[in-house]
């Protein structure tokens, strides 16, 4: 199991032609996932190349059936008839900002429309933010459909070898490993880092999530950790939070009266000094509220581990693995 996404979820890459687009297909490709075609209005009929296959064929993939990939990804000019022709049950997209609102609001009506459900990553960073609260609203109206992102690393359900797992996004596919911590950071970079330091104590992951920074999103901590509880695989977690606003408190006060599982913290931003913005466009402390003082207080106060530096995440989760028995 996992959350979200399975590995074998087929996934459509929305800006497939351009440059960033086009490569991320390779390496998502190449590290497993099963690309199934792309969209680029007034391009359709084309095809692209996948590239080279990485560790595919070189494992068992019987229990993949027809599910392996393709040289070539055809390229589509609308997702309604993407999603009609390859039943896809994600997309990602990688179109420049001014564009990327509506591309979130039509890969919503599209699998709305056609099945029912579907998971939107949405990698752009930069999107106007009106633009983004009405494309928020917009994915609102579907229950079963979800965004994560924008101005995210995306998400990722590492497999036992590459070639097995499903990578959307843009993480660096070779440095996780299928296990049972489940990850969600506001900042792509430490979702490296707490990768990293799970793998410094013999751990893997469930699955990795960047929900992005940006004050309107898709997908945040509280939908993360509720779909961590319900998830067998996963038996404890990291939360990576930020300076600015007050989802890390939220979230923390959730984990109180919901949470059975470890959860470890961090807090990125302890010496950002006020009304200064640091990074992404949420991460802002304004009229001394949304320090990481208080925000480690917050996620002490629930039961939840803090580490104070990142290089310390690994030795705090392990610790907490053992205060719940599970090393």
């Amino acid at each position: 199991m996992a959350i979200w996404i399975e590995k074998d979820a087929k996934v459509l890459v929305q800006g497939i032609t351009g440059k960033q687009g086009h490569f991320h297909a390779q390496k998502m490709n190449e590290y497993g996932t099963y690309i199934v075609g792309g969209v680029t209005p007034g391009k359709g009929g084309q095809t692209v190349d996948l590239g080279v296959f990485g560790n595919w064929g070189k494992k068992d993939t019987s229990h993949l059936g027809d599910k392996l990939p393709a040289k070539q990804a055809p390229v589509w000019n609308k997702m309604l008839e993407a999603v009609e022709a390859t039943d896809a049950d994600a997309s990602v997209i990688y179109v420049p900002p001014r564009f990327a609102g509506a591309a979130i609001i039509e890969a919503a009506d599209a699998f709305a429309s056609v099945r029912g459900n579907g998971v939107i990553v949405c990698i752009t960073e930069g999107i106007p933010t009106l633009d983004m609260v009405k494309a928020a609203e917009h994915v609102a109206k579907y229950p079963d459909v979800r965004l994560i992102g924008p101005n995210c690393p995306g998400i990722i359900t590492p497999g036992e070898w590459m070639g097995e797992g499903t990578k959307i996004g843009i993480m660096p596919g070779h440095i996780h490993m299928a296990g049972r911590i489940g990850i969600v950071s506001k900042s792509g970079t430490l979702t490296y880092e707490a990768v990293a330091q799970t793998r410094s104590i013999e751990e893997g992951q469930s699955t990795c999530i960047g929900i992005g920074g940006d004050p309107i999103n898709g997908t945040g901590f509280i939908d993360c950790l509720a779909a961590f509880e319900n998830d067998d695989q996963t038996k404890a977690v990291v939360m990576i939070g930020e300076i600015g606003g007050n989802a890390e408190e939220e979230a923390a006060e959730w984990v109180a009266d919901n949470m059975t599982k470890p959860v470890v913290g961090f807090v990125a931003g302890m010496t950002a000094p006020p009304g200064k913005r640091m990074g992404h466009a949420g991460a802002i402390i304004s009229g001394g509220k949304g320090t990481a003082a208080e925000k480690v207080a917050a996620m002490e106060a629930a039961g939840i581990r803090c580490a104070n530096d990142p290089s310390e995440i690994g030795a705090v989760l392990l610790e907490s693995l053992k205060a719940a028995g599970l090393r």
